[in-house]
């Protein structure tokens, strides 16, 4: 005989089961969405003299497009449980492929017409990091950076053994001839006759002696990292690197506090250590991420510097801000909403509201 439980502990029974499915759908989706909306990603193409007037239609748009390609890659990596290294890095690399941007592939000239390449990256959990100063030969100097950090004990690397070390752990080497592009050129010999005619007038044909790529972005661990790649600035001398190598100056990411890439006057940046200051006045100061961007800017503008960056906290949070007329910015949020601008007066702004410019 088969026995039968009561109905009086049969319904108790069933709705304890029904319940805890229903807890376990939940949880499990709660928590796929907690992982999804947990990352962000941002970027900067540089800041400078970036005007609606001196821009195309199809030019802007060329931008746009490759803003939205990195992103979208990065974007990928992240929500696919990826790092945030690697999410920085294949941004970069888009960017650096690209001839619109001053890094990699668009870089500006030195003086003797070569292009030398700077990169640093930073991770948020272990504060490590790696860089490249002077590279003439990696095509990707952001993974250059990373190789630094990963297969080495140093943490900066410059001149021409940098060629030697990327070669030597197999990454991708070119001609520099590779880097060269005609608007590049151009601007390079505009610059020279300036140098030698104080007195020229007419348009400066390059805009982007601020021009740099940085990248900033959080994965589903919890973990910051950034990442900065440059050409430099069009005509410099002896050797010069600025400030997107250095840690601390063009780059930095620390958990606690915030990621930072940097975009503006080198040596300014390096004097004022932009990026790990931000972090500074957050840890010791104990302000808030929108406060100790908005009083960096404020130093940075005090000296007379030109500039701007990107910033993310351990929430995800971005700030963009910049003192320039225009700086290519973007980011995926953790609402996995894109937003792209280009110019100081965008509808579409998305500096936070408390950041501002020096006039």
């Amino acid at each position: 005989m088969r026995s039968h439980l009561p109905c009086s502990r049969l319904i108790p029974a069933l709705a304890l089961i029904l319940s805890l499915v229903f807890t376990g759908l939940t949880a499990a989706t709660t928590t796929a969405t907690m992982q999804e909306n947990s990352v962000s990603i941002a970027i900067h193409g540089g800041a400078g003299t970036i005007r609606r007037a001196d821009m195309t239609p199809e030019r802007e748009q060329a931008y746009r497009e490759k803003m939205e390609e990195a992103l979208r890659a990065g974007h990928a990596i992240l929500t696919e449980g990826g790092s945030s290294l690697d999410a920085v890095e294949a941004t970069i690399r888009i960017l650096e492929d690209s001839p619109l941007f001053n890094a990699g592939k668009g870089a500006v000239l030195t003086t003797e017409g070569v292009c030398e390449l700077d990169a640093s990256v930073m991770v948020g959990d272990t504060l490590a990091a790696g860089a490249i100063a002077g590279a003439t030969r990696v095509k990707n100097p952001i993974t250059a950076a990373k190789a630094v950090m990963q297969q080495t004990s140093h943490v900066l690397l410059a001149g021409p053994a940098v060629n030697d070390f990327a070669e030597q752990v197999g990454l991708e080497i070119v001609d520099n001839e590779y880097f060269l592009t005609d608007p590049r050129k151009e601007a390079l010999d505009d610059a020279k006759n300036r140098e030698n005619d104080p007195g020229a007038t007419g348009p400066i044909l390059d805009d982007s002696k601020y021009g740099t790529v940085g990248c900033v972005a959080l994965d589903q661990a919890g973990n910051l990292a950034a990442g900065t790649s440059t050409g430099g600035i069009t005509n410099k001398k002896y050797g010069r690197v600025g400030d997107s190598p250095i840690i601390g100056a063009g780059t930095w990411a620390e958990n606690e506090t915030a990621a930072v890439s940097c975009t503006g006057q080198g040596e300014f940046f390096i004097r004022l250590q932009v990026a790990g200051d931000i972090a500074a006045r957050m840890r010791y100061g104990n302000i808030s991420f929108r406060d100790a961007v908005a009083v960096q800017m404020d130093r940075i503008g005090s000296y007379d510097a030109l500039g701007g960056l990107v910033a993310m906290d351990g929430d995800g949070n971005v700030a963009f801000t910049f003192n320039t007329e225009g700086m290519y910015r973007g980011q995926i949020g953790p609402d996995g909403e894109l937003k792209l601008a280009i110019y100081d007066d965008d509808e579409d702004r998305i500096e936070a509201s408390d950041l501002h410019k020096k006039p």
